[in-house]
This record gives structure tokens, sequence and C-alpha cells, in this order.
């Protein structure tokens, strides 16, 4: 075999690697989708226990650097299991460590906080 016909078969495996990671993806995504739909919807007493973000950011050449964040906040409910779930920025910054009141979410999905006046 010579680099002719090399080059692309090794394009082509590298072309199908890509598109099944890709398919593989959208699969998970899909399934998780499906499963926290067919969960029930729970609402308990909890207490938000940490809050934390992740920062995410890329920097082409010559351009502006572009940022994102995510925002988690872990909630301990009655039991004393936590649930860490991906919440907005402003529910993040409304949050306090040590907050009480009643969480409602779905699977894995988060549903809302409904903080208790004290």
């Amino acid at each position: 075999m010579d680099i002719s016909t090399i080059v692309p078969i090794f394009i082509a495996l590298i072309a199908i690697l890509i598109v099944g990671i890709l398919i593989f993806t959208i699969i998970k995504a899909i399934a998780k989708w499906q499963h926290n739909n067919t969960q029930p919807v729970l609402s308990m007493a909890s207490r938000v226990v940490t809050k934390r973000t992740r920062v995410s950011g890329h920097a082409p050449p010559d351009r502006v650097r572009t940022t994102s964040t995510c925002y988690y906040c872990t909630f301990e409910d009655e039991r004393g299991q936590r649930h860490e779930f991906r919440i907005s920025g402003k529910e993040y910054g409304q949050l306090v460590e040590g907050d009480q009141g009643t969480l409602t979410y779905q699977g894995t999905r988060y549903r809302g906080f409904q903080r208790q006046m004290r």
C-alpha cells in the first residue's frame, strides 16, 4: 500500500469515528431526557449546602476571548441525601448557603427551590 491509498482510508476512519461519537452523544442525551420525563416530580424540604461555578473560555488568535459560566447548587434533603443541579445565574445569585426551603426536581432535572422565610 502506498500513501495515496492509506490517506483516504485514514480520513474515512476519522470521519466515521466523529459521526459515531456524535450519534452516541445525541442518543445519550435523548435517553436522559426521556428518563427524566418518566420520573415523578418530587418536592421535599431541603437546604442549600454549597454552590459552585464552572467557567470555560476560548480565545482564538486575533479575536476577543469568549467565556461562559455554568452555575451549580447542591441541596441536602431531609433524609440527608445530596442532590446537585445546574441552575440559572439569577437563581445562583439569590441562593445563599444554609437557605432552607422546598426543592422541586424531576429525575436529574432541577425544577425550582422555594425559600422558606425565617
